[in-house]
Parts: C-alpha cells; structure tokens; sequence
C-alpha cells in the first residue's frame, strides 16, 4: 500500500472505528468534528465578517501589535484575570478530569493534546490508545540519529532541537502528498495530522538525545515503549523517578499552549500558513522560542535567583531581607525577573500548580522557600513602583527550581523541554488551521512617514 492510501487510510473514519478495543482514535475523532468546524467558520463569517474587532492604535503598531485582535486560535483563550483556558479549561479543571497515569496524580500530556485538537475531555482508554500509537511512531531515522550525535557538543541545545526537527522533515506525509499533486486541499488536514502525531512522537527521544550527548557523556538510555509519553521522555534521559515523572507530566501539560499570539505559537501559525509542513513550521516556532524574550526566560529567572540568595549571603530568608533586596535590585536599574506578564493581570495558574507541587513534594527546598517568599513580597514591591500593572508572577518564575530540586540542573536545556511540551499545543493549531483552510497571514505593514503623513498633514 502507497504511503499516500496509508495516511488516507489511517485518516479514515471508517477504518480507524473498528481497531483495537473498538475505542475512537484521535484521528476519528477529529474526523467527526470537521464537517462541524467548517460550517460553523462559514456561519461565522456569514453572519459577523464585516464586524470589528478592535481598533489599532500607532502605539500598539510599534509596540509589538500588544492587545491586537487579528488571529484565530482555538486551542486556549488567555483572559487577563482567570489565565489560560484550554479549550474553555482551566488548569485545575484540566488535572481534576484529564486521565492519568495509574497512580499519578497529574494529567497525561497526551490526554490534553487531545483535548486541544478535538475540544473534548478524553476517556482513560482513549488516552492510552493515543499514548501507544505515539509509541509505535516514535523511532527516529537513522540519519537524524546520526546527525543529532555528530552535533558540536558546545551548539546550544535548542540549536540542535531546531536542527533535529528539520533533519526529521524527510518523513513528512504532508510534503510527499503536495508534492505529488494528488491531493485535495480538503484533505490537507489528515496528512497535517499524521505529520504532527509523528513528529509529536519523535520528538522525546531526538530531544533526550541531545540532553545525554551535551550534559552525559553521549550514554545513550533506550526508550521504554511501555510508559506513556512523558514518563518515557524522563526515562530516556536518565530520570526514572516517580516524583519527577510526576513532574514532568505536569510540566509537558502546562507548557503546551499560551493563545496564538505569544511568539513560537505565532510563529508556527506564520509558516504553516505559507503550507510548509508541520516539520518546517514547528522549527520556526522552535527559532522564536529560543529568543532570550520567550523560552530562555525560565533559566535567566533561576540564574537571577540563585545570584539573589547568594546575595543574601548567611541573612535568613525573611520578608524584611527580601523586601530590602528586591528594593536594591530594582534601584540598581535591574528588574526582577518571573513577575508581570503582557497580557495576565492576576498571578499566572501555571505559576500556583507548580507552587502546589512544591508544597507537596519539596516543603523544605532552600530555592522553593526563597521563590515562596518572593511570592509573598515582591507584587507589593513592585506595586509601591507605580510603573508595573502586572506585578504578579508567571510560570517561569517556578519552574527552575522545581526541576533543580530533582537534581535536573542543567538550565541550558530548560527551553528544550518547553519545546517539547509546546509541540502538543501549536501543531494541534496547525492542524485546525488546515481544517478551516486559514489563508496565508499577510498583515499589512507601513512606514513611520506613512503614519506621519496621515496625522500630521494639514
């Protein structure tokens, strides 16, 4: 059978209905929702395309486009006082019903990417399904293997991640399709989808790869097809225990999807609305998460921390000595890394399950006291400036520590597990994107003396 008949195959709802323990596979259930989604973007546009969203001021066109209302992305929507919300989700709502691992209390990650791409809470069985399908994509090519350990062991690990991604895109389903001219761009989903399912799968073990060649010796440990996603991710890279597989589910869960508009999820969209395949649009994604303002903020918030405790010298963490050194930090002309986001005005959710974690597993932890405390001061610090609307902390303020606690202290990796966690929600994007058949995003740009032109002649 061509590899072409196989996606389709595969893709098919018919086919995909009668495999193993008869449950749905995700593919099924995608299936189901497309003739739903389309009509329902038809009726949009129908009833409400000439309306306005929003009005754009000069500030914001220089500003970085903050608060513009130009993009859809269904996956999650960011309200300013109650955070993320996955698919109309919060974050407790998501570890209270997403399944589990047997025994674990935090959700699979597989579990919320299918919650992302359908809208739909899974069932335990079909969360298992979906985490042994990814397991039998998994295998890297022996020239991305061969690549990824031929790597300068002083490249940056998010250059190799990048690097890993675009050797892997001789596997793409969705480039062989176009390329062969055969293909309906009704279908162009179902190849999107099969290329996202396996580069999601690939993903672990090219990245544990890179983690035991930079920071082991090049000791490579095997895959355990047996443990769903996460787990096996931690175990590949030589992390076998319960509390951190505990953690990595959390992390992997929480990191995957922000809205559309934060860099690596708009990035990802951009290219993938040229119809490059979700290989070739992932890695550009990857490309903006590596930028100091986005992914690399988690390890500069621990670098920032551990300068601050060794500032502290033997002082005993209490408010007062914090209150006094945050103060001298900010008057130094320096800022405190971890606090205000551009668009949440509350203390991101992200932050307080990271910060449940910690009072659960690691009441004790020197860092995590520190990071509590600054919890507890800094907001009112930065309020008592006048200049910060947000003065409430965000994820990356947590989650260094945590991995620390657990002996993961190799900070130059933190964004590749970002990455790999942010995979599960911008190619579920891309899929829907190619669902609804979005267009390519073009904005329209203009020059200062345009604008200048406009406003300033009589």
């Amino acid at each position: 059978m061509s590899l072409l008949a196989r996606v389709a195959r595969r893709a098919s709802p018919q086919y995909n209905r009668f495999l193993t323990r008869g449950v749905a596979t995700i593919q099924d259930t995608v299936a189901e929702c497309v003739p739903v989604w389309r009509a329902d973007i038809k009726d949009l546009r129908g009833k409400h395309g000439d309306k306005v969203l929003c009005e754009v001021t000069v500030d914001q066109a220089i500003g970085g486009m903050r608060g513009i209302k130009g993009m859809i992305t269904e996956t999650s929507l960011l309200d300013p006082e109650e955070g993320i919300r996955f698919r109309g989700y919060s974050i407790p709502e998501c570890q209270k019903l997403l399944p589990k691992a047997p025994g674990g209390n935090e959700p699979l990650p597989e579990g919320l990417f299918w919650l992302l791409l359908t809208g739909k809470i899974p069932t335990t069985e079909e969360v298992k399904g979906l985490s042994e399908d990814l397991a039998k994509r998994s295998q890297l090519p022996a020239h991305a293997k061969q690549m990824i350990n031929n790597f300068p062991k002083d490249m940056h690990p998010m250059t190799q991640l990048c690097s890993a991604v675009l050797a892997l895109q001789t596997e793409s389903s969705f480039a062989k399709a176009y390329l062969s001219g055969s293909v309906n761009k009704m279908d162009y989903w179902s190849y999107t989808l099969e290329d996202s399912l396996d580069l999601i799968a690939m993903l672990p073990e090219a990245a544990a790869l890179i983690y035991r060649n930079k920071f082991k010796g090049g000791s490579h440990i095997a895959p355990d097809l047996s443990l769903d996603w996460g787990a096996n991710y931690a175990h590949m890279m030589g992390y076998d225990d319960a509390e951190f597989i505990e953690l990595m589910r959390l992390y992997l869960t929480i990191h995957t999807d922000h809205e559309g508009g934060n860099a690596s999820a708009h990035a990802t969209h951009l290219v993938g609305s040229t119809l490059s395949d979700p290989y070739l649009s992932f890695c550009g994604g990857m490309t903006a998460l590596a930028g100091p303002l986005h992914g690399l903020a988690n390890q500069e918030v621990l670098r920032w921390l551990m300068k601050f405790k060794e500032d502290l010298g033997d002082k005993e963490i209490t408010p007062e000595a914090i209150t006094e050194a945050a103060w001298a930090t900010l008057k130094s002309g320096n800022v405190i890394p971890g606090f205000g986001h551009a668009v949440l005005r509350k203390t991101d959710p992200r932050y307080m399950c990271q910060r449940e974690f910690a009072l659960k597993f690691m009441p004790d932890d020197e860092m995590f006291k520190l990071v509590s405390t600054l919890y507890e001061v800094v907001p009112g610090v930065l309020t008592e400036t006048g200049k910060v609307k947000n003065p409430w902390p965000n994820v990356d303020a947590h989650s260094g520590v945590l991995l620390q606690h657990y002996g993961f202290t190799e900070a130059e990796y933190y964004t590749v597990l970002f990455g790999v966690s942010r995979a599960l929600g911008v190619l579920s994007s891309l899929v829907i994107d190619r669902v609804l058949g979005l267009p390519l995003e073009r904005p329209k740009s203009m020059t200062t003396e345009w604008i200048r032109q406009q406003f300033e002649t009589s």
